[in-house]
This record gives C-alpha cells, sequence and structure tokens, in this order.
C-alpha cells in the first residue's frame, strides 16, 4: 500500500495541463464495441502532478504527441472530458515510451520547482531524512547536500552537481523518482500525485 504524499498541501490539486503521451482516434484497438461507437482517447501526464490521465478530446480533434492541452475547470477548446486517471501498466506502448522523455521535459522546464526540494527537504524520522529517498543518494550526499546548503541556497541543477562532490546528476536523480513514483515502487511519494 502507497503512503500519502508526503506534501499533503499539494495532494489535491487538480492538473490544468497535460502534454499528450498518444492520441487513439479510434479507441483502444481491444475495445470491442462498434467502430461506430468507440470514443478517440488521449493518454497524457499532468504538467504539475505528473498525474497520468485518460481524456476524450472534443469532436474532430486530433491531437499529435506531445502537444499541451488545457484540462482545468474553464472553457476547454480540444478536450471533453476526463475519464480518469490511468495506471502505467495500462498506457500504450506508444504512450509509455514518450513518459521519460516528457518528464525529463518537464523537470528541466521547471528545474526550480525540484532545486527548491534539496534546499527545503526535510527529515522524515530519525533516522531517515528525504534526501535519502533519491535514487544513488546516501547518507554521505545527504549530509554534504545539509552542508552546502546551510552555506548558501542551491539556485540549479549545476549548482548543486558542482558543490556536492561526486554527486549523481541531480536531474537524473529526480527524473528516475518520477518514474519510479509513476510505476508505483516507491513507497513514498514526493514528486507525483497519488
Amino acid at each position: 500500500m502507497r503512503s500519502r504524499n508526503m506534501y499533503p498541501e499539494k495532494r489535491r490539486s487538480k492538473e490544468e495541463y497535460a502534454v499528450t503521451l498518444d492520441f487513439l482516434p479510434n479507441g483502444y484497438p481491444f475495445d470491442t464495441k462498434p467502430s461506430h461507437r468507440k470514443t478517440p482517447i488521449v493518454q497524457a501526464i499532468g504538467k504539475e502532478h505528473f498525474t497520468i490521465l485518460e481524456l476524450v478530446p472534443k469532436k474532430d480533434i486530433f491531437l499529435q504527441p506531445l502537444e499541451e492541452v488545457y484540462i482545468g475547470d474553464g472553457k476547454r477548446d480540444k478536450i471533453h472530458h476526463i475519464n480518469g486517471k490511468l495506471a502505467v501498466e495500462r498506457l500504450t506502448p506508444t504512450a509509455a515510451a514518450e513518459l521519460k522523455f516528457v518528464v525529463k521535459s518537464l523537470v528541466e522546464q521547471n528545474e526550480s520547482r525540484f532545486v527548491e526540494f534539496f534546499n527545503t527537504a526535510r527529515p522524515l524520522t530519525t533516522r531517515m531524512h528525504q534526501i535519502e529517498l533519491l535514487p544513488g543518494v546516501g547518507k554521505k550526499h545527504m549530509w554534504e547536500i545539509l552542508e552546502a546548503r546551510d552555506e548558501k541556497p542551491f539556485e540549479g541543477f549545476k549548482d548543486i552537481r558542482e558543490r556536492v562532490k561526486l554527486m549523481p546528476d541531480p536531474k537524473e536523480v529526480v527524473i528516475r523518482r518520477i518514474m519510479n513514483e509513476l510505476s508505483g515502487k516507491e513507497k513514498h511519494l514526493m514528486f507525483i500525485d497519488g
């Protein structure tokens, strides 16, 4: 069973925008309905909370992979409605292939958000710190990160790499952590909205 998100204030937030991972104009191939009753489907990932979603586009709308679409509460120009969340194992092969590329792009676009994590991460228990939950980051790196940020907050991924000796690439560490959270491999959720 997954634990609750480590940032409860973000938990119930809705996605405003999503990035298309795959567009199925004739619905799922395994859908047994007659073709005239099949609904086009969009598999997408939310830009803010990395929520994997199944969307239904408006009539006569065709979407390209990696296209950004508005899915908020306001007037939507391309998406009719949201069917709900999707488990990563339900992604089509095309969507699954695009997933890491899109996560990498979203992390790069929002670098300051993830650098802020390194600047503000806190202990979970007396023996475990949030920073230690990042892949490839152990106690030694955790202490070096804490000491470096006490001197001066980190300004970017490059700054973290330069000030923490032998630190794995922080951008790649964050991407790996998000991918692990999406695939259900992590007990604690730090970056996705479970």
